[in-house]
């Protein structure tokens, strides 16, 4: 009896003398908002998308122009700048599968991949520029969409299309992952090919559900991670869609968040205005891979451990520099390295940071 009230005179000491958990720390860091040269009358509108190949350009994929019949006659165009920013060409002029962007993607073969919300197609293009696969297909526009019955739920998700998707991913195989996104709320594997390989997902909160599939990336194991936005959290599975762990983004956030557009948080208003919702998902390359994720509310970047340890966070919602505007995608070349695109700023900031 003495002896365990010795051990647990001990504990107890060892307890009040242990460290309180550290806050997680601001990760200081510089901002370039003009580092894109647009030729001279030429602008962007939101800028959903933004990735860089292997020759460190920069490829923008932007909502802008009305040329378009879908989605409230939104456009996207796609844009190439070289590292320093001199703008170089636009891909995929007035095409079929462009209407309203939501993501560019680049593979290890430095092929471009769009991925467009308002036409549920993704085009894969050469490096040259040319369009090597269609996924999906645009609706018909001699018709137009049949009116659903009143209290009808979304269309039941189809083989071999795709339902508001939002962006893609690729595991060691060269097999393509769509997050099919908005609405079919479920994972596409498709081979290189072009074939359908197999699906996983429906509409919930459970493991391996997943309610808004607004961002997915790729680990060096291929492992899949799937931004489950509206979840508020991130799932990860393996090649073949087995579930392996999930975790959610906790950083206390002490100012008054600046909410930018849409109903202040709280009382589930605003579903958008979440802290720690995932946006835009990137992971690092290199041995040491890290997680950057964005949220609309309050606007921050965090920096996570590929199991999910949030490491360092920054910026914050608005207008200014080093603040950001509902950020969409971003690109990560480097751990130190990020390139934002900005929705609400009709912008992309180069950031450096400073750990």
């Amino acid at each position: 009896m003495k002896n365990t009230m010795i051990v647990c005179a001990l504990v107890a000491a060892a307890a009040a003398i242990a460290p309180a958990q550290q806050p997680v720390p601001e990760i200081r860091f510089d901002a370039n908002i003009d580092l894109l040269k647009m030729p001279a009358g030429s602008y962007l509108g939101e800028v959903a998308g933004v990735a860089m190949n292997s020759k460190r350009h920069i490829f923008v994929f932007s909502r802008t122009g009305e040329r378009s019949t879908v989605h409230g006659a939104s456009a996207s165009r796609l844009f190439e700048f070289g590292p320093d920013g001199t703008y170089i060409r636009e891909i995929g002029q007035n095409l079929y599968g462009f209407a309203f962007a939501h993501t560019v993607r680049i593979d290890k073969d430095d092929n471009i991949w769009t991925t467009d919300e308002g036409t549920n197609m993704i085009v894969k293009f050469s490096p040259a520029g040319r369009v090597l696969m269609v996924l999906g297909r645009r609706e018909e526009a001699v018709e137009p969409a049949p009116v659903p019955a009143p209290g009808a739920g979304p269309p039941r998700a189809g083989w071999g299309s795709f339902n508001r998707p939002t962006d893609v991913a690729w595991d060691l195989a060269g097999n393509v992952y769509v997050a099919d996104g908005y609405t079919n709320s479920r994972v596409v594997k498709i081979d290189a090919h072009g074939r359908w390989v197999k699906t996983w997902g429906t509409r919930g909160a459970e493991q391996g559900q997943f309610n808004i599939l607004h961002s997915i990336a790729n680990d060096a194991k291929g492992n899949i991670y799937v931004g489950d936005r509206s979840n508020r959290r991130i799932q990860v599975f393996d090649p073949d869609g087995t579930f392996l762990r999930q975790f959610t983004i906790d950083v206390p956030f002490t100012k008054e968040p600046n909410v930018m557009l849409g109903a202040a948080p709280g009382g589930n208003s605003n579903p958008l205005a979440v802290s720690g919702a995932p946006w835009a998902i990137c992971i690092t390359p290199g041995a040491s891979q890290y997680l950057y994720v964005s949220d609309a509310v309050p606007g921050r970047i965090y920096k996570l451990t590929l199991d999910g340890k949030v490491v360092g966070v920054l910026g914050e919602a608005g207008k200014e520099p080093k603040q950001f505007g509902w950020i969409h995608e971003i690109a990560c070349p480097a751990e130190n390295e990020l390139y934002v695109a900005e929705l609400l700023n009709w912008r992309m900031q180069k950031l450096v940071l400073h750990p």
